[in-house]
Order: C-alpha cells, then sequence, then structure tokens
C-alpha cells in the first residue's frame, strides 16, 4: 500500500499543482484525474468537440491530459486567433513523435515559429510550390492520371463485379507525389511503400507521453518506441539512398538544362548554393522531403473516394457531370489540365464535397 501511496501523491503533483491564479479562463468541462477530459473526444474527436461547444461555447478550455487546450469552433474566434492574433498563437505544441520522425521537427509543419522556420517556409513556397514549378509537374500527373484509367479499364473488363477505387486512388496520390518529390516512382526498393505508409501512420497517432508525461514508460512496454524507432531507421535509409542516387546522377549529367527537376533537385541546388535561399543542412533536406507525404497522401485520396461515394449517392449530379466532361471531349481524345478552366461543374462538386468531407476536419494544435 506504501509504494501505491506515494505513487497517487506524484500523480496529484503531476496533474493537480498548477499556477492559475485565478486567471479567467474559458469554460471548461469537469476532467477527469490523469486523463482529463481525453475520455469525451470518442472515436470522432470533430464530432464529439461540436457537441460539447453547444454546451461549453465557442469558446472552451479542455485538458488533453495535462495539456490545457484551447478549442475555438466558431468563425469569429477563428479569425481572431489565425489572423488578429496570429503570431501569438504561431507556435505548435512539441510533438515527441514528429521528433523522431522529422528529424528533430525540422520540416515546415512541426518546426516552431523563429527564422529557421521563415527561411525554410521561404524554400518552400518560392522553390517547392511556385506556380512555375507546379506546371513542371503536370506531365507526372497527366501521365499517373492516365495508368490510373487505363487500370480501371482493365479491371472494369475483367470478372469481378466490383472494383476498389480507394486502393486505386491510393497509388495514384503515392505514385504522383513519388514523381514529384523524388524524381520516380519507388515501389520496391527497400519497401519504400510500406516504409513511408507506416511513416504517415504513427505521425498521426496519439502519443501518450505528448499529454501525460507521467504514463510515458507505457511505450515502451507496448513496443510502440521499438516500432518508431525502426521507421525512422527505416526511412532514414530510404531517403539516404534517394538523395544519393541523385548526387551521383548529377555528377554524371551536369548538363540536364530543359529537365524537369524534381524536389531533391531543387533541394540538393539550394544546399549547394546553387539557388538563393540559406544552405540547409541533410537533415533539413530530408524532412522536407517528408512533408509532401505526410500531408498529400492521405488527403488526395480521401477526398476522390469521397466525390465517388457521394456522386455514386446522388444519380442526378452524376449525370450532369459526366455532361459536362462529354461536351469538353467530343472534339478531343482525352480531358487535359487545359480544360479545367472550363469546368465549373467539376470544381463546384469537388468544393461540395471538401465542405461535406473536409480530409482533415480539425486543424493540428
Amino acid at each position: 500500500l506504501v509504494p501505491l501511496f506515494v505513487f497517487i501523491l506524484f500523480l496529484h503533483k503531476c496533474f493537480f499543482t498548477t499556477s492559475n491564479n485565478n486567471k479567467k479562463l474559458p469554460p471548461s468541462p469537469r476532467k477527469l484525474p490523469i486523463i482529463g477530459n481525453l475520455h469525451q473526444l470518442g472515436l470522432h474527436p470533430h464530432r464529439s468537440l461540436h457537441k460539447l461547444s453547444k454546451k461549453y461555447g465557442p469558446v472552451m478550455l479542455l485538458h488533453l491530459g495535462s495539456k490545457p487546450v484551447i478549442v475555438a469552433s466558431s468563425v469569429e474566434a477563428v479569425r481572431d486567433i489565425m489572423k488578429t492574433n496570429d503570431l501569438v498563437w504561431s507556435n505548435r505544441p512539441k510533438s515527441k513523435m514528429a521528433d523522431r520522425l522529422i528529424y528533430g521537427s525540422k520540416d515546415v509543419s512541426f518546426s516552431p515559429h523563429g527564422e529557421y522556420w521563415r527561411q525554410i517556409r521561404s524554400i518552400t513556397v518560392l522553390h517547392l510550390l511556385s506556380n512555375k514549378r507546379v506546371q513542371s509537374y503536370r506531365a507526372a500527373r497527366e501521365e499517373e492520371t492516365s495508368n490510373m484509367i487505363e487500370k480501371l479499364k482493365q479491371m472494369s473488363n475483367s470478372s469481378s463485379s466490383a472494383t476498389d477505387l480507394r486502393d486505386l486512388f491510393c497509388w495514384l496520390a503515392y505514385n504522383i507525389i513519388n514523381r514529384v518529390a523524388l524524381g520516380k516512382k519507388y515501389n520496391d526498393e527497400i519497401d519504400a511503400k510500406a516504409t513511408l505508409d507506416k511513416f504517415v501512420e504513427l505521425l498521426g497517432t496519439f502519443n501518450v507521453g505528448d499529454y501525460i508525461p507521467c504514463l510515458e514508460w507505457v511505450n515502451k512496454i507496448t513496443g510502440f518506441d521499438s516500432k518508431v524507432d525502426k521507421v525512422a531507421k527505416d526511412l532514414d535509409t530510404f531517403l539516404e539512398f534517394v538523395i544519393e542516387a541523385h548526387m551521383i546522377r548529377n555528377e554524371k549529367e551536369e548538363n540536364r538544362a530543359g529537365e524537369s527537376k524534381d524536389l531533391v533537385d531543387v533541394l540538393l541546388e539550394i544546399q549547394n548554393g546553387k539557388e538563393t535561399g540559406f544552405p540547409i543542412q541533410r537533415d533539413s533536406l530530408k524532412a522536407l522531403l517528408l512533408d509532401p507525404f505526410s500531408a498529400g497522401t492521405d488527403t488526395i485520396y480521401t477526398v476522390l473516394e469521397w466525390t465517388m461515394t457521394e456522386l455514386l449517392r446522388h444519380p442526378r449530379a452524376m449525370e450532369k457531370l459526366q455532361n459536362e466532361v462529354q461536351g469538353l471531349a467530343q472534339e478531343k481524345a482525352e480531358i487535359t489540365e487545359d480544360d479545367l478552366p472550363n469546368m465549373h461543374y467539376l470544381k463546384a462538386v469537388i468544393k461540395e464535397t471538401l465542405r461535406l468531407h473536409p480530409p482533415i476536419p480539425l486543424l493540428l494544435p
């Protein structure tokens, strides 16, 4: 009983000793010891938070373990946080998972606000996501889309009664990002796709140590820490393989004028001082290469899957969209990106899908 009593006193010290000093805080639901309000999030946190906001208002305070979290759920509150006082809220809480998987959180998404973040954000906006750079990847997007359509035709002609569109959309997103970021499709090399899939999965996994530091030892007992370490090691091995391959190729082919450059090429040029910007370290380069995979794979195929789901649920909308496509394709072999400005109903369908089924219904803290 004595060790149990000491342990309870320790938990009390961790979770109930505060420096509140009678500060005026937003309304908050009653919390439980140790876990706070974690039990109220459920399987669908965005729905649970919506219900709580109906009771406690558009701005409320939750305690996720030992971490106080402000939840804003109205346009006015979000505008005040994201626009009026954006510098006050510019930093993101430290994530142990991001530290271990993304080289100490050296990417754009997780690095703390400061000079380093401003520099890598500038590199991302000016060199990786500029209109000219995005247009240079058009061939990759169109080729992979054509490949997917061809596979869909083959599957529809087979004896199978159903086609798994989710799998096709997943491979479409993965292949496009591979070609844009890494220069080619890596499907077999050292289990590249499996490693990247595990990386994306772990990055979105609840890590008990981030919210309840006193229970961080649970990750060691369950083997979770070992799993993260293995994925981080495999990921680093793969990225080193890709970067070394690019460096060897660039040494052999110095004159590559007119050839589309992938993100690895661009970042290596910046690292070597051939592009404007500040010199970036190897770990920063690898961290920036992971951002397209963490932000682009799941979101792309989730939106595509929900779009097809809603069109199947609404045959009239499907017919109207098909008529728009057929109208543009009367004198053409296929639809290209040049036709997008004239596809007004398609844009409306995508926007409505994003309204009904946002791929990420909650902004990251």
